[in-house]
């Protein structure tokens, strides 16, 4: 797609939740028309803060955010908002726009198909839907205001492999500019031909051309160029330091060698490259598993949705559950793979029958398990079995986690974040049942196969919802099961 004029454009801009800590200091980048740019940078870097500032939901502390004349902008967010889940479909769509449309049924059919989401039923609530159901639904209510500038913040996370590869059709075809943030490397190499690289330690915004994986290439080659400069500046600069303190203590012309050498020194120093801190994978953990002699659970039976009707599953034999066992539930979208998770992490599925001192540990899609208030100290702290401060810290720090963010609430954290939190606190609990629900939703790709790794080696049952075959791979399953074709 050619590219036309600049559309968006950051000049000189600082922002900062606080003003004494910028999260990001002199930015300055710009956006063409039917661009498809992808943001990337570590957990806590700013990226959906640049949506904000964009949307003009925050406003600069210096500079200023730049937005071509009557360029319309829309976001599909991550999870749908609470106030939404009682609204039926008809009246959620009914608010992307400021008057009454009365083709509005219209436009709900072309978006849902562009979404690949069938619906009939306009009266139907959110809540009625899964998560990756309302996914799409939050894609399709930014597609409908057909806007100039399209947001997508994570847009395939819940999204089964299917929904994935109709997301990436539709997004090559798109015909304006996109900016779109994702940690799914795979899904943004398909259509990025840009890449704005936002750094945590600089607090700077560097631009790129070219797609996903030509732009790692080249941020890693130039991290080498500037680790190599610096290298040989830094060799120079020490031979120099030698010879003015030999040459310092001698008279006349020596001393004003020693003195030329300091100048020498100064600006070599001044030309060292402030190298950026490369996006560093976390480090290497494990999740103990709480020691249970007997079997962790008996399934007889899995209740799911099909078509809209409840059904239930008998297993004949019934399902029973040893230490290291990794089961992975399958099915489409809508299927009710999530309530089946939250059933079974409950104790509330019907005829799933957990070992009575199992200890349970569940990774929500949407860290609704997550209190927003506490600080992740705190959070951390209500752990089963945490020794002290110094276990937890240490634990934290593996996966990135300072202490000085950890006196931070929660509600502040990012995505990313909040997702390495809970690793965190599964360290800590060392429970004899992980349940996970997409726990690579918002997770930095290079985490991953450290976090698959972890998962391999755990000793108990884990139970696991993914839409990523590579991660599922890399875990070990031992079974699936697909609700799809029961």
């Amino acid at each position: 797609m050619e590219q036309g004029n600049v559309i968006l454009r950051f000049e000189d801009l600082t922002f900062g939740y606080t003003e004494d800590r910028p999260l990001l200091e002199s930015v300055n980048f710009s956006v063409r028309e039917n661009a498809k740019i992808t943001i990337m940078g570590q957990n806590g870097a700013g990226k959906s803060t640049i949506f904000k500032l964009i949307l003009g939901e925050e406003k600069p502390n210096k500079g200023s955010v730049h937005i071509r004349d009557n360029s319309s902008i829309a976001i599909s967010r991550q999870v749908m908002p609470k106030d939404k889940l009682d609204h039926s479909i008809r009246a959620f769509f009914a608010e992307a726009f400021s008057e009454e449309r009365f083709d509005l049924d219209g436009k709900i059919r072309e978006v849902l198909d562009a979404v690949d989401l069938p619906l009939t039923d306009y009266d139907k609530k959110i809540r009625e839907f899964s998560g990756g159901q309302q996914a799409r639904l939050l894609l399709a209510y930014a597609l409908i205001q057909k806007p100039d500038i399209l947001l997508l913040d994570e847009p395939t996370n819940n999204l089964d492999t299917d929904g994935i590869w109709h997301l990436t059709a539709f997004l090559i075809g798109y015909e304006k500019t996109l900016i779109v943030i994702s940690h799914d490397a795979n899904f943004l190499n398909q259509f990025t031909d840009g890449v704005l690289y936002l750094d945590a330690y600089t607090k700077k915004v560097e631009q790129y051309v070219g797609d996903y994986f030509d732009v790692l290439e080249q941020i890693k080659s130039r991290i080498e160029r500037e680790q190599m400069q610096n290298a040989r500046l830094q060799k120079a600069i020490l031979d120099k330091k030698e010879k003015v303190n030999f040459f310092a203590h001698k008279g006349g012309k020596m001393r004003k060698l020693a003195s030329k050498l300091r100048d020498e020194i100064g600006d070599a120093e001044e030309d060292m490259v402030d190298v950026r801190r490369e996006d560093k994978a976390i480090r290497e953990f494990t999740i103990e598993a709480q020691l249970l002699p007997e079997p962790v659970a008996k399934v007889q039976q899995l209740s799911f949705m099909k078509n809209g009707e409840p059904q239930k599953h008998i297993f004949d034999p019934e399902l029973v559950l040893w230490k290291g066992q990794k089961i992975l539930i399958e099915g489409p979208n809508g299927i009710g793979k999530t309530t089946l998770l939250q059933s079974i992490a409950e104790g509330t599925a019907e005829g799933v029958e957990l070992h009575s001192d199992v200890r349970v540990s569940y990774y929500r899609q949407d860290f609704s398990g997550l209190d927003v208030g506490m600080s992740g100290h705190e959070w951390l702290r209500e752990a089963q079995g945490v020794p002290d401060d110094e276990d937890l810290f240490a634990t934290a720090g593996r996966l990135h986690l300072s202490s000085k963010l950890l006196q931070n609430k929660i509600g502040t954290y990012s995505e990313g974040q909040k997702g390495l939190l809970c690793y965190a606190r599964y360290m800590l609990e060392k429970p004899g049942l992980l349940i996970m629900d997409e726990p690579t939703n918002h997770i930095n790709f290079r985490h991953l196969p450290i976090i698959a790794k972890a998962l391999k080696e755990y000793k108990g049952v884990l139970i696991l919802v993914s839409h990523m075959p590579e991660f599922i791979d890399d875990i070990g399953i031992t079974e699936k099961v697909d609700l799809g074709k029961f």
